[in-house]
C-alpha cells in the first residue's frame, strides 16, 4: 500500500518563510465602477471584506518577476451603489454600540492567529458575477461586507493582503447571501487541482456517485465539521473517533493527539528514506531528505474513514522545502496541534469538495478541475483582473475565533429549491507560483 511520488509539482513546494503563503487566491469585482480584489477563500469563516478606507492594510506586491502590483482600496464614498449599513440591520452584531453611531454597522473579527483581526464598519454594494454558461451573463449581487479599514497581525504579513472572502455557514457569508438572495442553490464546491490551478462553482450540489459524510452542527460555532472513524496509512489500519473543521483557509492540516500520533507515527514507520535534522524554520515534525537529482519516493498511502463509511484517499499531502545551499527535503504537511483538529487545503488537491448546506453534508469527488463541466474556466469580473491573479486559501490565521459578527443564521433548504439556479465559477491559482514576500 506505498504509492511512488515524483518531485515535480511546483505547487506544493513551499520556501521556508513563504510557509503562509502556500495559497490559493481569487480575483472578485465590487463597486461602481468596478474594482479588483486579491481575495482569500476562507470556509472557516463568514465575514466577506477588503480593505477599505484603511489606515493598517497592505498597498501591494511585488511579483516574482520584479512586477509591482498596487492593490485597489475600495471606499464607499466612490461607488455609486454602496450603502452603509444601519446598526438597526439583522446583519449587526454590535448593536450595543449604536448609541454612538446609528447609522453604521461596527464589525470586528479575531482569527485564530495571534493578534489577527479585521475591524470597520459593514457596507453593501455589488459583487459582479458571470454565469458558468454559454452566455456568459454578467449579474450583480447585493452582497453586505466588510469595509477593512484596520487589519492586524498576519494580514499584514502575508496572510489575505487584499481582503478574504467568508465561505461558512453562517448568513453573512457569500454563499449564503447567494443563496438566500435565490441566485443559486444553498450549496457550493471548491477544486484544488494538482497543477495548483482550480476553481470555485457557487450553486454546485455535487453528483450522485460522489463520496459523502454528515456535518456535524451541534457546536457553538457552525463550521463545516465532520467526523473520522478510521484512519489508514500503508499497512497500519486504526480505529478513532474524532472530529475536524474542513477549512479551505488553511494551507496545511493540524491535527491533535492521538489522531496526531497515529499518522506521523505510522507513516514514520514505513518511510524508508532519511529523516531531516530537525529545523525551527519549518513547522513540520516530519521531513526526510531527498538526495541529489532524485526525483521520486515511494510512501504508504493515507486513507481517512469519514462517518458513514466513505473512503478518503489523501492524493499528496507533502510539501518541499529547500535545505542548505542546494538540497531539497519533503515534509509530511501535517502540524501538531493543542486544541482545534483542521483539515487543511493540503489534503483536498486532487479533489472537487462540495459544500452543500441543503443537506447537510460534505462531499468530495476525485478531479483535475478541468475535465467534463469542469473545463469552462470563468472568472468574475475578466475585464478587471490582472494578469494572473487568482484566489486563496489561508493558514489558520484565516479561520475566525468568534464566527461571523452575525449571529443569525441561514436555515438549510431555506431557499425555494425548485427554482431553476444559476452557477458562478471563480478560478483559483496557487500564489507561490507567482509571488514574493515583498509587501507595503
Amino acid at each position: 500500500m506505498h504509492s511512488c511520488y515524483v518531485f515535480d509539482n511546483l505547487s506544493n513546494f513551499c520556501k521556508d518563510k513563504f510557509f503562509k503563503l502556500c495559497l490559493h487566491y481569487a480575483n472578485v469585482s465590487v463597486g461602481n465602477p468596478s474594482l479588483w480584489f486579491l481575495v482569500a477563500l476562507d470556509t472557516g469563516s463568514d465575514l466577506f471584506w477588503i480593505p477599505c478606507d484603511c489606515r493598517s492594510c497592505v498597498k501591494g506586491l511585488v511579483t516574482r518577476t520584479g512586477r509591482r502590483l498596487d492593490f485597489n482600496i475600495y471606499s464607499p464614498n466612490t461607488s455609486t451603489t454602496s450603502q452603509r449599513v444601519p446598526c438597526s440591520s439583522d446583519s449587526c452584531r454590535l448593536k450595543k454600540q449604536c448609541s454612538a453611531r446609528p447609522d453604521i454597522c461596527q464589525y470586528q473579527v479575531n482569527y485564530l492567529s495571534s493578534n489577527t483581526s479585521s475591524t470597520g464598519i459593514l457596507i453593501e454594494d455589488d459583487l459582479h458575477l458571470i454565469t458558468d454558461d454559454s452566455s456568459e451573463k454578467t449579474v450583480d449581487a447585493k452582497i453586505k461586507f466588510g469595509c477593512g479599514m484596520i487589519q492586524t497581525g498576519s494580514f499584514l504579513d502575508g496572510a489575505a493582503p487584499n481582503g478574504l472572502f467568508g465561505l461558512g455557514i453562517e448568513n453573512l457569508s457569500v454563499p449564503s447571501i447567494l443563496a438566500s438572495s435565490g441566485l443559486t442553490a444553498n450549496s457550493f464546491s471548491m477544486c484544488f487541482g494538482p497543477d495548483g490551478a482550480g476553481r470555485i462553482d457557487f450553486g454546485d450540489k455535487g453528483s450522485s456517485d460522489q463520496g459523502e459524510t454528515p456535518l456535524n452542527l451541534d457546536t457553538p460555532h457552525r463550521t463545516y465539521n465532520i467526523s473520522m472513524t478510521q484512519i489508514v496509512v500503508g499497512d497500519n489500519v486504526t480505529n478513532v473517533n474524532f472530529t475536524a473543521i474542513y477549512d479551505t483557509g488553511t494551507s496545511f492540516t493540524y491535527l491533535n493527539d492521538p489522531a496526531y500520533k497515529i499518522l506521523t507515527e505510522s507513516f514514520a514507520s514505513q518511510i524508508e528514506e532519511t529523516r531531516s535534522q530537525p529545523n525551527s524554520d519549518i513547522p513540520f515534525e516530519y521531513c526526510y531528505d531527498l538526495s541529489p537529482n532524485q526525483q521520486t519516493f515511494e510512501a504508504p498511502l493515507m486513507n481517512l474513514t469519514m462517518k458513514g463509511g466513505a473512503q478518503y484517499s489523501v492524493a499528496n499531502p507533502f510539501v518541499f522545502v529547500p535545505v542548505g545551499d542546494s538540497g531539497t527535503a519533503f515534509c509530511l504537511g501535517i502540524v501538531k496541534s493543542e486544541d482545534v483538529n483542521i483539515i487543511g487545503q493540503n489534503f483536498m488537491t486532487g479533489y472537487r469538495v462540495v459544500f452543500d448546506r441543503e443537506k447537510n453534508i460534505l462531499g468530495w469527488k476525485a478531479s483535475n478541475c478541468y475535465n467534463g463541466t469542469e473545463s469552462n474556466m470563468l472568472p468574475i469580473s475578466p475585464r478587471a483582473s490582472p494578469s494572473g491573479s487568482p484566489s486563496m486559501s489561508l493558514g489558520p490565521e484565516a479561520t475566525a475565533k468568534n464566527g461571523s459578527p452575525n449571529s443569525s443564521q441561514v436555515r438549510p433548504g431555506s431557499s425555494a429549491s425548485t427554482l431553476s439556479y444559476t452557477h458562478f465559477i471563480l478560478v483559483l491559482s496557487i500564489v507561490t507560483n507567482f509571488l514574493m514576500f515583498v509587501l507595503w
